[in-house]
């Protein structure tokens, strides 16, 4: 799937995290920060490389501001910023990818 223009989800409230996407220059080009880097960066890395895998997303700028989001709400928020960057809103398949 192609990211077709900038996108945002999610926010920067503690347990959440923002993430923008934007139309990348041929790989998955990844600026995370976190407030738990330390403790959880890697898992947080896999999190968000496998979301994009499993939406087939190899082209992208990706900006993760991360407040100690759970797995959980990290994949959400990938996958609802690459749909909002589609312009994808009917029939979305919540969950459905991403599994």
């Amino acid at each position: 799937m192609d990211i077709l223009k900038t996108a945002i989800a999610g926010t920067v409230e503690s347990s959440d995290c923002l993430v923008t996407v934007e139309p990348g220059s041929g790989t998955i080009e990844l600026d995370l920060d976190s407030s738990v880097m330390r403790q959880f960066g890697r898992q947080i890395r896999k999190v968000i490389f496998e979301t994009l895998g499993r939406l087939d997303v190899s082209n992208v700028k990706i900006t993760v501001v991360d407040k100690g989001a759970l797995d959980c709400t990290i994949k959400a928020r990938v996958e609802c910023a690459v749909y909002r960057a589609n312009e994808m809103k009917d029939n979305l398949p919540w969950g459905d990818v991403i599994v």
